[in-house]
Parts: C-alpha cells; structure tokens; sequence
C-alpha cells in the first residue's frame, strides 16, 4: 500500500508544509481515535467534503478547525490512497465531581460557580480551566472570611477517556474582626463612629449576622454610612482618605484602619427657592427644612428637596428635577444653599397595569388603587395605593414603577407588580388539662377566598372550658364604593371549672348581620345586629352574685345586641408595622325588647414610632367599661378580664382582678384598662419575617362596687417574638411580673401558632 503521513504541527499550521503533497481528489474521509464523539460531528467541523481537491492549504485549515473544537489534543491527517484520514486523540471528558470537606456551602452552590468557569460533569477536562476553578472555590470561601482554606485537587483518570474530580477542602475557620481603628477623627469617639458600622467585632449575635467577618461590600456601604452620619453633623467636607485591611499571619484575624479627614463644621446662611413654581412659593418653602442658622444636615436638604418633589407630584409633575446647589464660604465656616425648582412638564396616567396575581383577581388589586387612569399623575395617591395594597395581608411584596409611555412626553403607566402569599390560616391546637384530658381546637380562614378578596373563617373548639362552633363571612366591597357586609353564625358554651374564672356554665347560640362605611381613606365606620340566646348554670360553688343575677333574671336570655364600631388605621404594613396609627372605638348595647339591658365600650390607640431603620417603639393602650341600664345589672359573663397574651403577658389569662371571697378564682370586671410599651426590631438577616421586642405591660379589671385606682394596675416585663414562619405566624412571650400579689396567678412562658396554607 502507496501510503504518506503528513503530520501538521500548530506552530507549522502558517508555515509552509515541510512535506508536501500533490493535490487530489477526495474520494473518502476516515475519522480514527475516537471514543465518545461521534465520526458525524468530526464531518461538520472539516472544511473538506467528499469529491473536494484537497490540497496543503485545505488540509492546514481542517486541523486548525478540529483542534479550535477544543475536543482534542491531538490531530493529524494521513492519506491512503484517495482516502484523507484524520487520527485524532480525544481529550478526557469529565465524569464526576467530588467534594471532601465541604461545609460552608451547599454542593449545588459550589457546583454551579464551577460550571461558569467551565469545570461541570459531561464538559471536556482542560488544566487550565481546573486552576481557574481553585481560584474561584478559594474566591467563595473568602467571601466568607475563611482566608486560611486550603484546597488539593486530585484528577483520577476512568475508563473511556474519562477523569474524576476530586476537591479535597480543609476550610479552617472564618477570620474575625478584631478591631476597627479611626485615625484623624476627632469630633467623635470611636464608639460613636463604629454605632454606624455594619461590620463589627465579635459579639453574642455576630454568629448569626457574620457582621464580623470582612467584607468589602459592607465595608463600602459603611463608609457611605460614615460619610451621611459626619455631613448630618455639618462636616461639609468630610472625606475617608484611604482604608487599610490587614490579616493576622495565622490568617485569624482582620483589622481595619479608617483615614479621615473631618474639615470644619459648617452653619447654613440662607436657603432660596430659584426656577418655575407651579405651587405657591410660600407653600414649597414651608416644606424646607433647613434653616438659616441651623447646623448643616445633608439628611435635612435630601428631605427637604424630596418633600418639594412630591408635592409637584401630587400636581402631576412626575418627572420634576429639584436640586440644591451650595455657596461655601470657607472662611466664614458657612454655606448657602439655592434649591432650584423645575416641575417639568405635567403628565397623566395611560394606564395601571397590574402583575402577579396569579390567583387574586384583578379587580380585588384594582379596586385599592387611587390613582385613576386618565387622570393627572399624584404621587400621594400612588403612595396610598401601595400602602392598601400591603394592609390587604394578599401579598408579600408589592412594587410600584411608574415609567415614561415610549413616544410621549405626558404619559406614564402605572405599574404594580405583586408576590402573592398564602392567605389563608388554619389554626390548631392539642392540650392537656386535669379536667379536659384531651382538647382539641381549630380555626379556618381564608383571608382572600378563591381570590374574591372576601373572608371566609369556621372556628371549631373542643375543649370542655370553651368550646365553640362559628361560621363567618365578610365581602369587604359590598358596594363598589367599598361599603362591606358580613355575617356571623356560632354556638359557644363555657364552662369555668377548669380555669381561673369563678364557676360557671353556659350556652349561647346567636348570629348576626353587619355592614361596614369607609369614611376615609384610612377611615372607616362598622355597625351590626345580632340575636343571642344564652343558656346559664349556676351551682352552690357559684359566687353569689353569679347566684342572684340567675334567681332574679332567669337562667335563659335572649338578648338583641347592636354593635357601632369606629376605626382608623395609618400603619405601614399589614404584619410587621414601623410607623402609623391604628385607633378602634365601639360599643355593643343590647336593645330593649331582649330580656338583658347593658352596653359595653371599648377604646384601643396602637401607636408605632419608628426610632431607625432596626428599631421600632410599639405603645398600646386600651379602655373599656360596662354596665347594664334601665334597672338591669351587667351580666356577670359579659364582664372584662386581663392576663395572658393580648393584654398583660407573665400573668395567667384571665387571672388579674380581685378574686372572688378570698378564693383563688376571678370574677373579672366592668372597667379595664391596658397600657403596652414593645421596643421592636428585626431578627438580623430575618427582618421581614422575624422579630422580636423587649415589653412592658400594665393592666388591670375593677369590679363594679371598686374604686378605679391605678395604684392596683399590675406590671411585667420580657421578651417577644413573632415569625413568620413556613408553618405559618407564631408569636411567643417570655414575661416576669413586676409587682405579682398572692392572689395573682403567673405564667411565664405564653405562646401562640398557626399554621397558613
């Protein structure tokens, strides 16, 4: 057989071929070498056909082109006869990655930053991509502050041109941060300078947070925080010089030094208004909150320039660019500020596009938003619109855009994107008691039925001391102008025995029909009718005014209770409020024609007062007395009662009050009043979803013949938290009375769950 090699190097591939050859004709392609590819996909990539001359050029440019496929470590060509083949040497392919040692992350986290390196099972094994996937496993792991990991990387080969991967990883142990130092800060102390710090030294909740180890992104947004605090201040020209970040030898420990230079403190000398007002200057100038005299706040300008900005919104100018430009004079340590004003031009909304609801219909979405399309922009109506949107409990996340129409210039589309969440609740419980043995009890509500937005809730309670049966279901927009109706169906019985209220039984069976007013935005009036029949037992256990409210009105009731309820609500969000206001009056009177006379009132203020962006205070206080009238007493199981969750946590529920003859039983009262102080912040890393709150409860129940004396209110102090976890909302306390007398009953750990599907 007449048989030549040609042999092409790549360093030869634009050199002349040192064995060259006379050109023919192709009559066949032979592929030899290979394992795992295909002879078809070595076809594809060669420049040369059957029936093509094939000549040294041709024959240079199909080894260039199967060697660029990165499938091969080796080519060459040898013709046999008119036959062209092509021996190749496959590279290995990679079958398997293992990981020795890891557990800092997640195997799929590491394995899919291997794959953008181009290091991933099935891809072809290159050396060079194996360092970049160490420098990149190295480059994760210090992200996590563990400078000091070591990584061994073992290539096993396999059958079939095969290799295995394998990272042998000793992690070692996150670097901490052992100190930050300030140098030329002179103003402030060095512990005020680190309160604006994310980053921190060690402490008892950094093992959670990590805000102990390094990071240059939070050290960035640090400085920037320093930066705000030092020009909140009037340091006009403050600026962080350089930082150095330095590690122990041992690679343990990280230190950071901050260079600043503070410059003098400046005072504003006068704030003017300049450019087109499409408001009353007057009115823009009352929203300036820096003054002349005052020290220089760089938060006060941003606000003031931003407050100027949404009132031209609320007039339609969505687009108005408001800037303040400063005169310093240095040798006075003052600054002059000119706030230049031009409202742009005005627009109006084409339309609201709403996105996300999956299950929630459009119009449940649509009917919250006040900002109409057609109509001139207002930005307070946009920001109202949000704010209902989260008061719905619908949604975990609602987010407003409002982007210019493409083509116009006095358009914009009001966008609102949802994430919706679970909104229905179920509720269950298990216990255990000397007297009940086994109590189980459940509660269903759906928040949004079918995406209707209306409520939907049974209430089912087994236990022998409470149980109840209820029905209930409320249409928040009867009307299309959001009048609601709702209505109400249950039977109740209570019996005493085994808690620490003075014995009694009853049974009540009723229902009832109501409807609900907005009178505002944020406002709204609620009024209902009800019938109830109640059954009472008494025995000689019973207290004795238990006793003669039995003898002298009988022991079955029919009652016709009319409820009037007055509202207003200004809180933030729906779960976990920071700001706002949420006040509820109401009194429910029993009519005459019932066989009882009595009413009840009640009054709640819940006020949330934002102290930053971690830390929020929650001040509650509510009031409420009952009586009978015309010449009927108060029912005794219409009496108030104090203790336990939702009034004064550490003490039993029910148990506050004076008890009955000396006994370790409650009777309750006709006057209440409680009084709740809650600093709250996010758990770290949590904050939508977690938080927890250092409390100070007062309260106490007066009995009808006893003076209101606030001397007898009872105190406690602990901790809360409230997660909302994937089981559904729990809520715990951990509380210790303050002031507990030997009647009083405590109980210091309380706790509530649920679980939302």
């Amino acid at each position: 057989m007449n048989k030549s090699l040609l042999s092409f190097l790549i360093a030869g591939l634009f050199a002349t071929p040192a064995l060259a050859f006379e050109p023919f004709a192709v009559k066949d392609i032979r592929v030899e070498g290979i394992q795992r590819t295909e002879a078809g996909t070595v076809f594809s990539y060669l420049p040369v056909k059957v029936g093509d001359t094939l000549t040294d050029e041709k024959a240079a440019q199909s080894i260039k082109a199967l060697f660029a496929t990165g499938f091969f470590k080796d080519v060459r060509l040898e013709i046999d006869r008119d036959v062209m083949v092509v021996v190749v040497q496959e590279r290995p392919a990679v079958a398997k990655l293992d990981f020795v040692g890891l557990k800092e992350f997640d195997k799929d986290v590491i394995v899919k930053a291997l794959k953008d390196t181009g290091i991933a099972e099935g891809r072809i094994f290159d050396r060079a991509l194996l360092e970049k996937a160490e420098q990149e496993l190295k480059r994760q792991y210090l992200t996590r502050g563990k400078y000091g990991v070591n990584i061994t990387t073992t290539v096993t080969p396999l059958e079939r041109n095969r290799v295995g991967i394998n990272f042998n990883i000793e992690e070692g142990v996150a670097a901490k941060i052992r100190q930050i130092n300030f140098v030329g800060a002179k103003s402030f102390s060095d512990k005020e300078l680190l309160s604006q710090f994310e980053l921190t030294t060690p402490g008892w909740l950094t093992w959670y947070s990590k805000s102990d180890q390094y990071s240059r992104q939070k050290l960035s947004a640090d400085l920037e925080k320093l930066k705000s605090f030092y020009m909140n201040q009037g340091y006009l020209e403050f600026n962080v010089e350089s930082t150095q970040v330095s590690i122990s030898p041992d690679k343990q420990d990280v230190f950071i030094t901050v260079n600043v230079v503070e410059g003098e403190r400046y005072q504003v000398s006068s704030v003017k208004l300049a450019g087109e007002f499409s408001v009353s200057e007057d009115e823009l100038r009352n929203l300036v909150k820096v003054k002349a005299g005052d020290v220089f706040s760089r938060e006060r300008l941003n606000e003031s320039t931003k407050a100027i900005s949404e009132r031209l919104g609320k007039e339609g100018y969505a687009f108005a660019n408001v800037n303040a430009a400063p005169e310093i004079d240095k040798e006075k340590r003052k600054v002059a500020f000119t706030i230049f004003v031009d409202p742009g031009k005005r627009v109006y909304v084409r339309r609201v596009n709403v996105t996300g609801n999956t299950k929630t219909r459009d119009e449940v979405v649509r009917r919250e938003v006040r900002q109409m399309e057609g109509g001139w922009y207002d930005a307070e109506r946009v920001t109202a619109s949000k704010q209902r949107l989260d008061r719905l409990g619908y949604f975990t996340e609602v987010v407003v855009d409002t982007p210019a129409v493409p083509g116009t210039a006095d358009q914009i589309d009001v966008n609102l994107a949802v994430v919706e969440k679970p909104t229905g609740n179920l509720m269950l419980g298990v216990g255990t008691s000397s007297t009940d043995k086994v109590i189980l009890s459940g509660s269903i509500s759906q928040n949004n039925f079918l995406g209707s937005g209306n409520n939907v809730s049974v209430q089912v309670n087994s236990a022998k001391s409470y149980r109840t049966y209820a029905f209930s279901y409320t249409n928040p927009y009867f009307t299309q102008d959001g009048v609601s109706q709702g209505f109400d169906i249950y039977h109740r019985t209570v019996n005493t025995s085994s808690t620490a209220i003075a014995y009694y039984t009853s049974s009540s069976t009723g229902g009832g029909i109501r409807f609900g007013f907005p009178i505002g935005e944020k406002e709204s009036l609620g009024i209902g009718l009800g019938l109830d029949s109640t059954n009472i037992t008494t025995t000689s256990d019973s207290p004795k005014y238990y006793q003669d409210f039995v003898d002298k009105f009988g022991n079955r009731n029919l009652s016709l209770p009319v409820t009037l309820n007055w509202a207003s609500d200004s809180k933030d969000n729906y779960f976990f409020p920071t700001k706002g206001t949420y006040q509820r009056a109401g009194i429910e009177l029993a009519l005459p024609g019932g066989d009882l006379k009595y009413y009840r009132a009640n009054y709640q203020l819940q006020h949330f007062i934002p102290l930053n962006s971690k830390f929020t205070i929650m001040l509650n206080g509510e009031l409420g007395y009952a009586n009978g009238y015309g010449g009927m007493e108060l029912p005794f199981f219409k009496n108030f009662y104090a203790g336990g969750v939702g009034s004064v946590r550490g003490y039993k529920a029910s148990s506050l009050g004076t008890p009955w003859n000396g006994t370790e039983y409650h009777v309750g009262g006709n006057r209440r009043v409680i009084a709740n102080a809650e600093l709250l912040w996010g758990f770290p890393g949590m904050e939508k979803t977690f938080r927890m709150g250092w409390f100070f409860d007062a309260g106490q129940v007066y009995q009808t013949d006893e003076k209101f004396d606030l001397g007898q209110l009872r105190y406690s102090t602990g901790l809360s938290a409230a997660w909302i976890s994937p089981m559904g909302p729990l809520k715990f306390s951990f509380g210790r009375p303050l002031n507990k007398s030997s009647t009083d009953k405590a109980e210091a750990f309380q706790f509530q769950m649920g679980t939302t599907f």
